[in-house]
């Protein structure tokens, strides 16, 4: 619909107009545990000023039907003013009252109003999803960041549900005859569209209390809550969830000098969650596989933790003091993702993570900087396509990056003095880079100015790769360190970073730091005077303990070292950045993958980094399902399946090691051998001692199966049946999908490209099943199929839905200069085809021209 994209200029002029009052929406959910009920009732009124009497506007609301609309006791024709996506009004007053009655849809897609039902118990559960612009499908909304307001919402539903808002109920609940009852909640303070929030349906919830006494001497009291399925509750271990929170809690009031502002903090684990997690004040979600129906590794515990802590920090950097509009994004999601690690590795037990910062979420951010639609970290948004789009490694992970290495530039106490004059000067507004830059170059003395250019407005990553003279005794002359850029992006950055030596110790063979400098690396040869006369190390480790952003490379003889010796790395940090640095080699195709293949199989076993050692195993499989010589590939996954199942009998019976090392054993196995064992360990006729066959290792044995042709149809329905949870429904909707038959792949393809009928979840299930490795023949006719669907694709389905289509069902396994070609000619042959369509295509064009180059390097 034409109106459905709001562009920054449009938001512009009408922040320009109007300034919002406040909002009182008004939801009946009686309904929704109704299969048939597709609508439900919201009436929303909105009282404004208008900066210029008798000027026009419009009020953004995706619904099915609008009732009425009356502004300033004037009845407006819906037929007239309503379109699908905006209501025009004309002839605004200078303080208006707008009320709009509609009928609105419940969701599918993770977006606006979700509704779920469990197949467990058949219990229906509604949460809502809004960013970037997704309150307009609940209420009557302008639907722009920069338009705050005080929000009162009022929920009628069936009396016996938990329903949550933003804020406390305002008074007990009304009861109605027909078993609904009516909730007032508190109106919140002022906030953005996006982050307001409803929650509704027979959750359980469980209570704690978090108590701060503030530097005036009076206390803070907020109530904690979390919630969750029902059926899930066996499985919640909320106490952990409350320390995490209450540890954040504490470093934050400690650091921030502005005490939590939103009053209660709950927390909601939600099924077929599009993201992570969502900050909305006082009722934060999460997806629901953060809670775990069996063993898992530490690194799923950190890993939920650091989520914990990332939407913690938006209560400040987000809700409180928000972006003016998305290009600005990163002034949340950035600090977001760098306080995550930071308090993680200040105030929790996972004091390790840095190291998986390092080596997992820099990853993210290294491939999006070198895909040819990378962008500043600051971006151009031109609309909300665009925006939808820039929730990437860019504006999280580098941008994070980018933060950690101004805590490098002007000190750790300086940044958070900035922070602490931030949130004061900007409480409850909303903000540009210029504010934040202004409150930097106050506590630090450093030109902001000269910096952002640098790091904030250019694109691309720079390379660091050490110099080294050395004179007749073996001792270091001089070390420089060169700093190079992409030709495309050529801005070299000033860096601040430390250079460590490392030498293999003569007693037991372990590499060791005995040196460290740190430098301001500038243009493009930098000396670290420091290091002169040093005794010659093994290794040069540039970007030691990881300050900046950047990829590194080594010398030639600090490369032989990590060659032979690379598990040797005491420091699990340095391992890490090693691992980083060698994968960034392979995906550059400056190092062969079979290379890269031959170091996991002789390290990785000894990886005491658990997030590590999974992330190594995902690059694995990557490296031969993409980057290897396809003449290779068979002995790859032979290797790689010999050495998964070594390290899985040899790991520690019970750890995490042990689980980790089964779910990849699982996912390259592939001789007759190597499924039998996973069809006998499902059967318990073979038993690895310590480890425990549940659910989720079960599906993870039941997919491989499925994919080679030995589970069939029958097999996977019994698996479901004897797992029947929403769970279990996703997995067997995979292993359906992954079975090798023509009619199969035809008819999954089907069920997300012809067809609306499934949720979100399930259409990524299905095409996770669906593009299989080992199926390349069998797929191939999907990919002429693909070009010529996407675009309808685009248009007729919600934008979540589309990405999903779009990126995964792109022929990605067709690995050959032909799909290069055909993306070539797609991409010419639709120029004017929506720009976010667009990059998505390009993104996975440059993903195979990346493949087939690194299959080059490793054909030679």
């Amino acid at each position: 619909m034409p109106g459905e994209n709001l562009t920054r200029e449009e938001a512009r002029e009408r922040a320009r107009l109007l300034s919002v009052d406040s909002y009182d929406v008004e939801l009946d959910l009686r309904g929704a545990p109704l299969a048939e009920e597709k609508t439900f009732r919201s009436v929303s009124t909105v009282r404004f000023r208008a900066a210029e009497p008798g000027a026009s506007t419009f009020v953004d609301l995706l619904a099915p039907e609008v009732r009425a609309v009356t502004l300033n006791g004037r009845a407006l024709d819906p037929a007239e003013v309503f379109d699908g996506t905006r209501i025009r009004l004309d002839g605004l007053a200078a303080d208006n009252e707008l009320t709009v009655d509609a009928r609105c849809a419940y969701s599918r897609t993770g977006e606006g109003m979700h509704r779920f039902t469990d197949p467990e118990d058949g219990e229906v559960y509604l949460y809502t999803q809004y960013e970037p612009a997704d309150a307009r499908r609940v209420f009557a909304t302008f639907e722009q960041p920069d338009l705050k307001a005080p929000f009162t919402f009022t929920v009628t539903a069936p009396a016996d549900w938990l329903v949550l808002g933003n804020s406390a109920e305002s008074g007990p609940a009304e009861r109605h005859d027909d078993g609904s009852a009516t909730r007032r909640f508190a109106p919140t303070p002022p906030i953005s569209t996006y982050i307001t929030a409803v929650l509704a349906g027979p959750y359980h919830h469980e209570a704690d209390h978090y108590t701060r006494v503030l530097p005036d001497g009076s206390v803070l009291e907020i109530e904690l809550g979390a919630q969750c399925r029902r059926s899930l509750a066996k499985h919640f271990d909320a106490d952990a969830v409350f320390d995490v929170t209450k540890q954040g809690l504490d470093f934050f009031h400690d650091n921030f000098d502005y005490p939590y502002p939103w009053g209660k903090y709950d927390q909601a684990f939600v099924p077929e969650y599009n993201l992570g997690a969502m900050e909305n004040p006082g009722l934060v979600t999460f997806r629901e596989e953060f809670i775990y129906r069996g063993k898992v590794t530490r690194a799923a515990y950190e890993r939920r933790a650091n989520v914990i802590l990332h939407e913690m920090a938006h209560m400040w950097f987000g809700d409180l003091v928000t972006m003016q509009w998305w290009d600005d994004l990163w002034l949340k999601e950035s600090f977001a993702d760098f306080m995550g690690s930071f308090v993680l590795a200040e105030a929790t037990e996972f004091t390790e993570a840095w190291t998986t910062f390092a080596n997992q979420r820099k990853a993210w951010a290294y491939r999006a900087d070198q895909l040819p639609t990378t962008h500043p970290i600051t971006a151009d948004i031109r609309d909300l396509e665009d925006a939808k789009l820039n929730f990437d490694g860019i504006t999280y992970a580098k941008g994070a990056g980018v933060l950690k290495q101004l805590v490098a530039y002007v000190g750790r106490n300086a940044f958070l003095e900035g922070a602490r004059r931030y949130f004061k000067r900007h409480a409850y507004g909303n903000t540009r880079l210029a504010d934040l830059l202004a409150v930097l170059e106050e506590v630090s003395g450093r030109d902001m100015a000269a910096w952002s250019r640098a790091w904030l407005q250019t694109a691309g990553v720079n390379t660091l790769t050490p110099q080294v003279v050395y004179d007749a005794e073996d001792r270091i002359t001089e070390l420089a360190v060169l700093q190079e850029a992409a030709a495309e992006y050529p801005q070299l950055r000033p860096h601040r970073v430390a250079v460590g030596l490392y030498r293999r110790e003569p007693q037991d063979g372990t590499l060791v730091r005995y040196a460290r400098a740190e430098a301001d690396v500038t243009g493009a040869r930098t000396v670290v005077a420091e290091l002169a006369g040093a005794e010659r190390p093994d290794l040069v480790l540039v970007n030691d303990d990881d300050l900046t952003f950047c990829k590194i490379r080594f010398d030639e003889q600090s490369l032989a070292t990590l060659r032979d010796h690379l598990g040797d790395l005491t420091d699990p940090l340095a391992r890490a950045l090693a691992w980083s640095a060698v994968w960034n080699l392979t995906r550059d195709g400056l190092m062969p993958a079979r290379d890269f293949l031959r170091l996991v199989t002789a390290f990785a076993g000894t990886e005491s980094d658990i997030g590590v050692l999974q992330n190594l195993q995902a690059q694995a499989r990557l490296a031969v399902d993409r980057y290897l010589d396809p003449a290779h590939r068979a002995d790859a996954e032979r290797a790689l399946a010999e050495a998964a199942l070594r390290e899985l009998r040899q790991a520690e019976p019970g750890s995490g090691h042990q689980l980790a090392w089964a779910r990849f054993f699982a996912a390259v196995a592939h001789q007759e051998s190597e499924l039998q064992l996973l069809e006998q360990l499902l059967d318990g006729h073979a038993v690895i001692d310590g480890l425990a066959v549940e659910a989720e290792l079960r599906w993870s044995f039941l997919l491989p199966l499925a994919a080679s042709g030995r589970a069939d149809e029958a097999r996977i329905r019994a698996e479901s049946a004897r797992d029947h949870t929403a769970s279990g429904e996703r997995h067997a909707v995979r292993a359906l999908a992954a079975r090798p038959e023509a009619g199969v792949k035809a008819a999954a393809w089907e069920s997300v490209v012809d067809s609306d009928a499934l949720s979100n979840a399930l259409v990524e299930a299905t095409i996770a099943g669906f593009d299989q490795a080992g199926q390349r023949e069998l797929l191939a006719p999907y990919a002429a199929r693909y070009f010529e669907v996407i675009e309808r694709v685009w248009r007729e389905r919600s934008i979540e839905i589309g990405m999903a289509v779009v990126r995964g069902l792109y022929p990605a396994l067709q690995d050959s200069p032909g799909t290069l070609a055909a993306t070539d000619a797609w991409l010419a042959a639709h120029g004017e085809a929506a720009p976010a369509l667009r990059r998505l295509v390009l993104e996975a064009r440059d993903d195979l021209a990346r493949a087939l180059r690194a299959q080059e390097c490793d054909r030679r």
